[in-house]
C-alpha cells in the first residue's frame, strides 16, 4: 500500500486500473512559490522538483509510509503553462496551442520518512491541430469545468484527443504520471511483484 500525494482523478484511476493499492492524501504545498524559486530551470527539472516536494510533504506527515508524488507541466513555444485559472484562460491556452507542438512533462517521486528514494520524469510531444474559435467554444462548452484541473486543458482519454493531430510519448505520461517508470521503481523496492 502506498500513499498518493495527489487529488488528481486521472492519477487515482491509473493506479486503480494497474491494481496498485493506495490511499490518496493530497500534498499541501505552494507550487507557484516553488516554481518561482527555481527561476528559469528547464521544465523537466521543475516537474521533478514539484513531484519530489509533494512526496516529501506527505511522507514527513506519515514517516513510515511510502509516498508517491507526481506533477505535470506543459511547455509550448517558449512558454510554460499551468492549469488554467478560469474558462477564459483555458480558451487563451487553446488558442496559443493551436497548430503548435505541446511538450508535456510528467514526473513522479517516491519518498519515505522525509527522504526521496526515487524520482524520474518523462516527456510526451503532442502536435495540436489548428483550432478554430468555434471548435474552442464547443470544446469548452462540453469539457469545462472538468479540464480546469488539466495542465494542457485536455483529457486525452475523452474528447480532448480531438485537439491533436499526432502524439509521441507514453500514454500514461500524457495522463499525468509516468506510470511504467513508477511500476518499475515499485518492483525494485519490493512493493510490486516481479
Amino acid at each position: 500500500m502506498i500513499l498518493l500525494a495527489s487529488k488528481s482523478a486521472s492519477r487515482r484511476a491509473m493506479l486503480e486500473a494497474a491494481d496498485i493499492a493506495f490511499t490518496a492524501q493530497p500534498a499541501d504545498i505552494d507550487e507557484r512559490a516553488l516554481e518561482a524559486s527555481l527561476g528559469g530551470a528547464p521544465a523537466p527539472e521543475i516537474a521533478l522538483a514539484l513531484a519530489r516536494e509533494k512526496a516529501l510533504a506527505v511522507s514527513q506527515a506519515n514517516p513510515g509510509e511510502l509516498v508517491l508524488g507526481s506533477d505535470s507541466l506543459v511547455v509550448c513555444g517558449d512558454m510554460r503553462f499551468d492549469k488554467p485559472a478560469d474558462r477564459e484562460a483555458a480558451a487563451a491556452h487553446l488558442r496559443f496551442f493551436s497548430g503548435k507542438v505541446m511538450h508535456l512533462h510528467s514526473a513522479a517521486a517516491l519518498a519515505r520518512g522525509g527522504e526521496v528514494l526515487w524520482s524520474e520524469a518523462a516527456e510526451a510531444r503532442l502536435h495540436v491541430a489548428p483550432l478554430s474559435e468555434a471548435f474552442i467554444e464547443t470544446y469548452l462548452a462540453a469539457e469545462w469545468p472538468e479540464v480546469a484541473g488539466c495542465v494542457g486543458v485536455f483529457r486525452i482519454e475523452g474528447r480532448g484527443v480531438q485537439i491533436f493531430e499526432e502524439i509521441a510519448g507514453d500514454y500514461f505520461t500524457i495522463l499525468g504520471m509516468p506510470l511504467l517508470k513508477v511500476q518499475a521503481a515499485l518492483r525494485r523496492m519490493g512493493v510490486l511483484e516481479r
